[in-house]
């Protein structure tokens, strides 16, 4: 398929499309924003309901509070704002207000990643993931795609119990638009068959991995990837049956090597299935301002890059 004739959708996009279907069939969920309504999309979401939509101002913090006590009322909440203030900023108020009295309350942290571009390191959250794994009990998901993030928005909903989700700000490919996908919190799937080496992706590296196994295929070597949108829990099953399958595993993510979805797939390899595993993504390093097309490239995270690191790690 053309590159022009790709569908791409950024992910915030599915997000605020999501609530205000689900606000349609839901009156409980209610849906808070910290002055970013127009970039975290939730603005469609108070369009529809303006009366369910809270803007809390610049005061991430009391926001998460606010959301704490609406979800002890029996509304289902949605904290807004991007992933460095949602998952950095509150982190406190996420860990004590939310995560340990284990309340029903649902972040969604958008411009997550080297992808927010322009807006450079300080706004460029590569930490978000590592954070939430910490906390006890919360549910940790990063979509791929259009399709994906909305599954991801709707068991949320019917989760019940704290869950962070990661989206972004740039458009991305719609890879899981067809007929077969399913979505399970906690389940990962694999989207290409192999036999020497296994790629564990997430977010938009779940595009890159799969063109850099079709790269990998000219040169001889099948590459099995997988698709893992819940990093917490994570589908420990799926990653060990498949490495012993294949004797060498990658991780691929936007967002640190140090804490995230790699550090995740070699906690569970470690305890289970020893195996050799090279992390692709962040390499203890903060981003920088650019294009997001420019720095998914120089930081090696796109279907060229993975290529390259998949081979000099075979060899």
């Amino acid at each position: 398929m053309a590159e022009n004739t790709i569908k791409k959708i950024a992910t915030r996009e599915s997000y605020g499309n999501t609530l205000v279907e689900i606000g349609k069939e839901n009156p409980n969920l209610v849906v808070l924003d910290a002055d970013l309504a127009a970039a975290t999309k939730t603005g469609v979401f108070r369009k529809a309901f303006p009366d369910r939509h809270i803007d809390c101002g610049i005061a991430e913090c009391n926001m998460t509070g606010i959301a704490a006590g609406l979800s002890l009322t029996g509304k289902i909440p949605f904290v807004s704002s991007f992933a460095m203030f949602a998952a950095g900023r509150a982190f406190e108020q996420v860990r004590n207000s939310i995560g340990y009295p284990h309340l029903n309350v649902k972040i969604g942290a958008t411009h997550a990643g080297i992808t927010v571009g322009e807006d450079g390191a300080s706004h460029q959250c590569n930490e978000d993931i590592a954070l939430m794994r910490t906390i006890p009990g919360m549910v940790v998901m990063c979509p791929s795609d259009d399709v994906e993030a909305k599954a991801a928005v709707r068991a949320a909903v019917e989760y019940e119990g704290p869950v962070y989700i990661r989206f972004g700000r740039a458009a991305v490919p719609v890879i899981n638009d067809k007929p077969e996908y399913q979505f399970e919190i906690g389940k990962g799937s694999i989207v290409r068959e192999g036999t020497d080496v296994t790629i564990v992706a997430t977010g938009i590296c779940v595009d890159s991995a799969l063109g850099a196994a079709q790269l990998l295929e000219q040169d001889g070597i099948h590459a099995e990837v997988i698709n893992i949108c819940t990093i917490k829990p994570l589908d420990e099953e799926l990653i060990i049956r498949s490495a012993k399958k294949t004797k060498k595993v990658v991780t691929a993510e936007e967002h640190s090597v140090i804490g995230g979805l790699g550090s995740a797939v070699c906690d569970a390899l470690c305890k289970s299935c020893p195996t050799p595993v090279y992390k692709i993504g962040m390499q203890d390093v903060f981003g920088e301002s650019g294009s997001a097309a420019a720095l998914v490239e120089k930081y090696k995270l796109d279907a060229k890059g993975v290529y390259e690191q998949v081979k000099e790690f075979l060899e």
